[in-house]
């Protein structure tokens, strides 16, 4: 470049006009400076070899769901098993927090939660601890709800990785190496393409010499030289990065001996030739299916040189590619024959890493030149199959299957008894629970049954406070006579309202045989003195007694004098109402005997 483009910072000047880069530095067209190539010190090349499988499938899967994304969450195991801890974690802390919580009367948020995770009690149901050790009844604990979950996380998580384990490493590659013949040779028909560049500011208007094909060892008389057009086409182009050469071959007969290549840039009027590194890409692919290929990619950046010194190669002595060809038969794959290229060496040629040694060179013609060989080696007395062994199977893969079930049901089980057996108060903590709840639904249903009496007898409170037999309305809706306002009533008891019975008391009551004695000697003294009086009978006595909970059984019994107060009052008023038909009919005829009496006197 000239002297006017010529940047100042890593650069020289030569011939008093012109401008170069420093050693290891190469031109930049577009920022107008020169830059270093050299990505890491610590590293002079980058090779990438392989069996590229990208295309093996020719069907197209529908893009429903991003398998991608699935792919890279789930490439690694230790993803999956810390995601387990994480979820084990995060309930076991859950369920602590939780323990805190009052329980109260039912009613609190704080038991519904800890009441539905003693119901997630399904692995240690029938495990808990019991002090008599007999045959342990099915019961529902908290602490059991926790680690039942916490079992089937680790479950879960530990059948996840397996399954991706049984999945993506069911099987392995086995290599097998054998001897070779010239039929099986013949039989491996791929196509090649070679790209090499040469990382400079030259274009391929420099390039001389790529005509001929050297076959057997440079200077021994084996050596032959063939036309390139005999082995492969081969063009140039120019790139951002430099000229690049690319050879091209369909069916490659390969040659069984060492095959040179080599090509070479010339100065040219102001503008020189030289490089800083090569960059190239081998691939070769099966003739019959363009889908399966075989690759090898690179990188060299500063040649050998042990120092890591930036250098710029430039001279007459060639710098020497060597690549190694092997034969493979892919077994698993429809004995695909394929050939393997891989990266042998790099030996560098003439190189400059002083910025005045480098002035110099570009100042002399006799060393214009930048030569590059490719030396290519074809290993064809041994060939390389390639098969898959399956290593797990369906029975291995269950029993691992069943014994991760055990390792996490039998983790969590031993400190379940651990747990019961240091602490007393866990191993009747379901009894509490399911006392309150029971209370909670006993005061509901309880609630339930009275609005029903209230509203389906029209009665606003269940007591015998009657404070008048023409104004009251009993339970069936029907009102006193008048006539019957003299009647003096008994005494009568505080009222019991429904509402105000407790289910913290517990009610005591006589022996069923002796309830029923009293209830038949009150119905006919009540009988007596209804046929005498006309009075209703008063409620049978409760009596409250102050017990640690509500029981079922007592709510049953009181619920039976209640409903016998009942039918004694319907009988009562059964009485009234035979007595009220039997003095309308006398009246009606006492007055029939007057008015015939009084016709006859008249």
């Amino acid at each position: 470049m000239s002297l006017v483009e010529c940047p100042v910072k890593n650069s020289f000047t030569y011939n008093t006009t012109l401008c170069a880069c420093n050693p290891g530095y190469i031109y930049n067209t577009t920022t107008k400076a020169c830059s270093l190539f050299q990505s890491d010190v610590t590293d002079w090349t980058r090779i990438d070899s392989g069996f590229d499988k990208h295309d093996f499938y020719s069907f197209n899967i529908p893009q429903v769901f991003q398998l991608n994304a699935i792919t890279k969450f789930t490439q690694s195991q230790a993803i999956l098993l810390e995601t387990t801890l994480l979820l084990l974690f995060s309930w076991l802390l859950f369920c602590f927090l939780a323990r805190f919580g009052s329980l109260g009367d039912g009613r609190t948020p704080w038991f519904k939660i800890r009441w539905w995770i003693s119901r997630l009690d399904f692995s240690f149901a029938t495990r808990h601890w019991l002090d008599d050790q007999k045959v342990v009844v099915k019961r529902k604990t908290e602490l059991g709800g926790t680690l039942s979950i916490a079992s089937w996380i680790l479950f879960i998580g530990l059948f996840a990785t397996l399954l991706y384990q049984f999945l993506s490493k069911r099987s392995i590659e086995v290599h097998n190496l054998r001897a070779t013949n010239a039929p099986d040779l013949a039989s491996f028909n791929n196509d090649m393409e070679f790209n090499i560049t040469t990382i400079s500011g030259m274009s391929c208007s420099h390039l001389r010499g790529i005509d001929n094909l050297v076959t057997g060892s440079p200077g021994f008389i084996a050596q032959r030289v063939a036309p390139l057009s005999t082995f492969a086409n081969y063009s140039c182009h120019n790139s951002t990065m430099g000229p690049t050469i690319v050879f091209k071959c369909f069916k490659c007969q390969l040659i069984q001996d060492y095959t040179y290549i080599s090509w070479h840039f010339l100065d040219l009027p102001n503008d020189p030739a030289s490089a800083v590194g090569f960059q190239f890409n081998l691939t070769m692919t099966d003739h019959a299916s363009k889908r399966r290929m075989s690759l090898v990619s690179g990188t060299l950046k500063n040649g050998s040189n042990m120092d890591n010194k930036p250098i710029t190669y430039r001279g007459v002595d060639p710098n020497i590619l060597k690549f190694n060809l092997f034969p493979r038969i892919y077994r698993n794959l429809h004995d695909l024959k394929l050939i393997q290229p891989l990266f042998h060496d790099f030996i560098p040629g003439s190189y400059i890493s002083e910025i005045n040694p480098l002035k110099d060179s570009l100042q002399s013609s006799s060393t214009g030149v930048v030569n590059v060989t490719i030396s290519i080696n074809f290993l064809s007395a041994y060939v390389v199959e390639i098969d898959d062994e399956k290593i797990l199977g369906p029975v291995s893969f269950l029993a691992d299957l069943g014994g991760l079930y055990c390792i996490s049901v039998g983790i969590f089980f031993y400190l379940l008894v651990q747990c019961e057996y240091r602490v007393k108060k866990l191993r009747n903590e379901d009894s509490v629970m399911r006392n309150i709840r029971s209370r909670q639904k006993a005061k509901k249903n309880w609630n339930k049954l009275r609005k029903y009496v209230k509203y389906t007898w029209n009665c606003s409170s269940l007591d015998d406070n009657y404070k008048s037999l023409d104004t009251d309305v009993c339970c069936t809706g029907m009102k006193k006579n008048s006539s019957h306002k003299e009647i003096s009533s008994r005494k009568q008891r505080p009222p019991i309202k429904m509402d105000k019975i407790s289910f913290n008391r517990k009610v005591t009551l006589p022996d069923e045989k002796v309830q029923r004695n009293q209830v038949h000697q009150n119905v006919k003294a009540d009988k007596i003195r209804t046929d005498g009086g006309n009075t209703l009978p008063p409620p049978p006595p409760l009596e409250y007694k102050a017990v640690s909970d509500g029981s079922l059984t007592e709510l049953q019994k009181h619920l039976q004098v209640l409903y016998e107060y009942n039918v004694k009052l319907r009988e009562n008023m059964d009485i009234a109402q035979s007595m009220i038909n039997d003095l309308t009919s006398k009246s009606s005829s006492s007055d029939l005997d007057k008015s015939s009496t009084t016709l006859h006197d008249s």
